[in-house]
């Protein structure tokens, strides 16, 4: 299994970035048709940090500026265009920021190896202490609900409250089958017919649409940027259960990613804060954010409601 997560990894000691000139411009292209279905940003900006600049967009409404904003992470090969179903929801109560990681397709630029849990958590800490604002929200899909739980246990001190939309390697490992199956849907050698497949199971059973523009652009990505992270570690029960802010987890129940209901259950009993809560959406998969979206907007923002109350009182 081992084995099969590095193959999935790769990282060989240099850094990861496009395979060639052609498909950077390629990938931009697909970035920046898919921006376009996206709300217009209030700001656009970069942020310095130890690893390299990270791409800082945020989105506001008029009026929501006195609240706590919300930072979202995305998934692996999935820059800031992956939000597009949830953005103008999560946007109707607070300011949101979303990021391009580093070492991932994106406009972030990498300049230092990302060697270790430790440093990714450090550049992402580099970010949110950065942003102006006393406190921040975190959430994250997928790897990015890994990224979220990894830079909270390096460093809460601006974190008010972090949501996991079925993340990777948090409540439980990602099961063999799957991990066999990311391999060629990763690699840009392997034919684009069985890479497609492989990205439909992956996601549940969902055919890709070239055609529409965030499948394009997650494509694209996985074709074309060549991303040499290191091994994910996994997070165990004793790390949840250090998290004392308020935690949000929400589980796909047809996720190919964790066992779902073993991923329930530990997150039920390692989850100490009293505001933390567990939800499982039924009959969804890993695209859980896509199919969705309205459901997950309400919980997030019923749960951030809580939370700033609690904070108030």
């Amino acid at each position: 299994m081992l084995l099969a997560v590095g193959l999935f990894f790769r990282d060989d000691g240099t850094l990861g970035g496009f395979t060639s000139e052609e498909g950077e411009k390629e990938f931009i292209q697909a970035y920046d048709i898919a921006m376009e279905d996206l709300p217009k940003p209030k700001e656009e900006f970069w942020v310095e940090t130890d690893f390299g600049k990270v791409k800082v967009y945020k989105f506001l409404e008029e009026g929501t500026e006195s609240r706590i904003p919300l930072l979202l992470l995305p998934g692996k090969s999935a820059p800031t265009p992956m939000w597009e179903p949830n953005l103008k929801d999560l946007m109707k109560d607070r300011p949101v920021y979303t990021i391009d990681l580093l070492g991932e397709p994106g406009l972030s630029v990498l300049t230092k190896r990302l060697k270790t849990a430790a440093d990714q958590a450090a550049y992402l800490n580099n970010v949110i202490e950065q942003l102006p604002e006393e406190t921040v929200h975190l959430a994250g899909l997928s790897f990015g609900g890994w990224n979220v739980v990894n830079v909270t246990l390096f460093n809460s001190t601006k974190i008010a409250s972090i949501i996991l939309i079925d993340p990777v390697y948090v409540f439980g490992p990602i099961p063999l089958k799957m991990i066999f199956a990311s391999i060629p849907a990763s690699v840009s050698a392997v034919p684009k017919p069985i890479r497609e497949k492989m990205l439909s199971y992956i996601s549940g059973g969902a055919e890709t649409d070239e055609n529409e523009p965030i499948g394009k652009l997650i494509e694209t990505s996985m074709r074309t940027y060549k991303s040499k992270l290191p091994l994910p570690e996994k997070i165990t029960e004793e790390q949840l259960q250090e998290l004392k802010i308020p935690v949000l987890g929400i589980i796909a129940e047809d996720s190919t990613m964790h066992h779902s209901k073993k991923s329930m259950e530990v997150g039920i009993e390692n989850l100490k804060n009293p505001l933390s809560q567990m939800v499982m959406f039924a009959n969804a998969s890993h695209a859980i954010n896509g199919e969705y979206p309205d459901e997950l907007a309400q919980h997030i923002n019923d749960f951030l409601g809580k939370v700033e109350t609690n904070i108030s009182e």
